[in-house]
């Protein structure tokens, strides 16, 4: 897996992540195409495009009487909301441990993440792009019990998935 940091600085555990720290890093993928515009969730602002997709990361259990000290994910939800002039923002979802039901410590693949959301704001700003071609790895089945993201509909793989700005 590629660098990784972890998603949040508090000691409280959340649910969902967003990755403002990272928009750089996109501004600099999507350069000579577009200039994207960081929009924090707080902006009163109504999206215009909403795509759900994966990127991949590794969790760890804070339960000390738990069983499970981490696991890796290939298909950690998220969500990218494109706004207008080119403005976007990105909802990383958190996992559950297996073992003991808790909410898991995400330490993100940056890579996965920047790649995700460049590609998706670049096809919607109309240039003509080949899919890229993702990586499989060897990681076990999802489960929509302990995906934070199938819990709000908004994972890909989950069976109520329901898109929407």
């Amino acid at each position: 897996m590629a660098k990784g940091k972890h998603a949040s600085l508090s000691s409280t555990t959340k649910t969902a992540f967003m990755f403002p720290r990272l928009h750089p890093d996109v501004a600099s993928a999507v350069s000579g195409h577009i200039i994207p515009i960081w929009v924090g969730k707080r902006a009163k602002k109504t999206c215009n495009n909403d795509y759900e997709t994966s990127v991949m990361g590794r969790f760890t259990c804070d339960n000390s009487f738990c069983p499970k000290a981490a696991w890796i994910s290939g298909h950690v939800a998220i969500v990218i909301r494109g706004y207008p002039n080119n403005g976007y923002n990105a909802v990383v979802y958190n996992q559950r441990c297996q073992a003991c039901k808790q909410l898991g410590n995400l330490t993100l693949d940056e890579d996965s993440y920047i790649e995700r959301v460049s590609y998706r704001l670049k096809k919607w700003a109309g240039i003509s792009m080949e899919l890229p071609a993702h990586e499989r790895k060897d990681t076990p089945p999802h489960r929509e019990d302990l995906c934070e993201g199938c819990k709000q509909h908004r994972c890909k793989k989950g069976s109520g998935n329901r898109g929407r700005c």
